[in-house]
């Protein structure tokens, strides 16, 4: 990889970037997708830990192949090499555990108050300011490795967001007041927490991932449509399953649990 440790001016890591995972973090300029460039390094070996961060994606992307707006020095797009022991069935636990990360390191470096709709987005003023997308690879006996996407928009303008993205979008730039966010700290500190978070998990469990996602979240109490291949529903979001499946109850007071499938607020 030619561009590998590419850092321009005004690059979103500076030299003193400070990383506590074990894998090498690999800088590049413009991408078509860090989740993509992620993969290639895990299948050669990559350790878990292994970062790649971008200026730009072309070709970045969020859930259900939707594309995702990158543009060069604005945010913060990387992807991660996580090596879990886990079933293939916990593994969206990971996507809530990195939701978790990152919007306690969001409302601490920016002050920002960003909150988590079920199951990858960060919101902030009701617009989307992140989005978290995690990616398995199986093999031979089970997991073989996921890539964590992480999709930060940190100094976005109005001017900024394509047209089908007015009013959906939004930027830690746009909710701070106009205050421009040091991306390199708030890297560090998205990274620092996912490092925590995930020993934790490994220690302890999905328990008390749930209740910070839980205590975080802006989709519990709310009335929500939930869209499956069986179809449309209204109910209110309760709470988190084991698993990180989404509680739902009916109108008529069954609940339920939403394991995939699209959840839009009422």
């Amino acid at each position: 990889m030619n561009n590998k440790h590419v850092q321009p001016p005004g690059a979103l890591l500076r030299e003193d970037f400070v990383s506590g995972w074990p894998g090498e973090i690999v800088r590049m300029d413009v991408v078509a997708s860090t989740q993509e460039e992620a993969k290639k390094l895990a299948e050669i070996g990559a350790p878990e830990g292994t970062t790649v961060m971008a200026e730009e994606q072309t070709g970045g992307r969020g859930r259900m192949g939707r594309k995702w707006h990158s543009p060069h020095g604005k945010g913060i797009w990387m992807s991660l090499v996580l090596r879990p022991e886990l079933p293939l069935a916990l593994t969206p636990q990971l996507t809530l555990l990195a939701g978790v990360a990152v919007c306690t390191a969001i409302r601490e470096v920016t002050g920002v108050p960003a909150g988590i709709k079920w199951p990858n987005d960060l919101l902030a003023g009701g617009r989307k300011i992140c989005g978290i997308l995690l990616e398995s690879s199986l093999r031979e006996g089970g997991l073989h490795y996921c890539i964590a996407g992480i999709g930060i928009a940190a100094n976005l303008t109005e001017a900024d967001y394509p047209e089908e993205l007015k009013g959906i979008g939004t930027s830690l730039l746009i909710e701070g007041g106009g205050i421009p966010v040091d991306r390199t700290r708030l890297a560090e500190a998205v990274l620092e927490e996912l490092e925590y978070l995930y020993a934790l998990y490994q220690e302890r469990g999905f328990q008390p991932v749930k209740e910070l996602w839980e205590s975080m979240s802006v989709t519990l109490g709310r009335q929500v449509s939930v869209n499956t291949p069986q179809g449309r529903t209204e109910a209110t979001a309760v709470g988190l399953d084991d698993n990180g499946g989404l509680l739902v109850r009916s109108g008529t007071g069954g609940i339920t649990s939403v394991l995939s499938g699209e959840v839009e607020m009422i």
